[in-house]
């Protein structure tokens, strides 16, 4: 495109597009630092209904900026695209994992081995040490028992009747596999662990204040400044950031006869923020006696008013 503009003896300085998928970001990245790119929300744009074309998308687009109608979309800065990308990896990781793990569960459904009824945590170093002792061949329920630890030497005679089971070649060569491949993971995960630390070492005040609001850990404050950012200025208000977050019931759908009430589209990866936020929050004031109104008390109730005014503090 600057390349285009100079030969065609033309300084073009606005370049707008809408943002469809992730095709835009190629683009954007290239013009970035060189003129100004507007990216927009395709909902904005649409013309009248009819015969469409690429090209008379683009002849549109060029009319409605030339006439300053279009209301660019916000897009972070580098440091935080590449800090979003990171996180987002790493959920993926981690969602991987649980998904592994759901796959070594099944399996040990399929030898009758009712270990996870008895180990609340398949991964934890009581569960683990069994699995490995299974893998390596041992099948008498009561000396795999013996490898419990801590609390779980309470569960022995518990342990033993879960640990009756019919655990074949193929059980043992599949459940090896994937605790192999759970150990890939977690390495995985610690290392974008340490990257993402090293990138947010310079927002540690801001991470420590996130990490003031009930139900919200490291993992969780980092996925929250990687997401909205550490400047909330730019959100007029708690409303404002909801909507462009994708949490708030899109207004366009909600007369129309027929259409299902949906949330306007928006991040997926902040629409789960809330919940999560809402739900580890009502786990620690419960765990210390108090009701989730005691906890959170005169502020809003809703999570995202928190997270902006916790921001705004720093």
């Amino acid at each position: 495109m600057r390349h285009y503009s100079r030969r065609a003896g033309t300084a073009a300085t606005h370049v707008a597009m809408e943002s469809t998928g992730s095709f835009w970001k190629p683009i954007f990245n290239v013009l970035e630092g060189h003129m100004e790119v507007l990216v927009v929300n395709a909902q904005h744009l649409k013309a009248v209904p009819g015969r469409k074309t690429d090209l008379k998308d683009a002849e549109w687009i060029a009319d409605l900026l030339q006439h300053g109608l279009l209301r660019p979309s916000f897009v972070p800065p580098a440091f935080q695209r590449e800090l979003r990308e990171l996180t987002r990896y790493r959920t993926s990781v981690i969602e991987e994992r649980s998904r592994t793990i759901n796959r070594l569960q099944k399996i040990l459904e399929d030898t009758n081995i009712k270990l996870s009824a008895v180990a609340s945590d398949l991964m934890g170093q009581s569960a683990r040490e069994m699995l490995a002792a299974l893998v390596a061949g041992e099948a008498d329920p009561a000396v795999l028992a013996q490898l419990a630890r801590g609390k779980m030497r309470a569960k022995h005679d518990l342990l033993v009747q879960a640990l009756q089971g019919q655990f074949k070649s193929h059980h043992r060569f599949l459940i090896s596999e994937q605790l192999a491949h759970i150990d890939t993971l977690d390495e995985e995960i610690e290392r974008l662990s340490a990257e993402i630390a090293q990138r947010l070492r310079p927002y540690e005040a801001q991470l420590k204040r996130l990490e003031t609001i009930p139900g919200i850990k490291r993992r969780l404050a980092e996925v929250i400044l990687a997401e909205i950012g550490p400047d909330m200025q730019r959100f007029p208000s708690a409303r404002h950031l909801a909507s462009w977050a994708g949490m708030v019931r899109c207004i366009t759908r909600l007369n129309i006869p027929g259409i299902a009430r949906k949330n306007s589209k928006g991040g997926s990866w902040v629409n789960d923020l809330p919940r999560v936020e809402r739900q580890r929050g009502q786990e620690h004031v419960t765990k210390s006696g108090s009701t989730p109104e005691d906890a959170y008390g005169t502020v809003p109730q809703d999570p995202r008013n928190m997270v902006r005014a916790t921001l705004l503090e720093v």
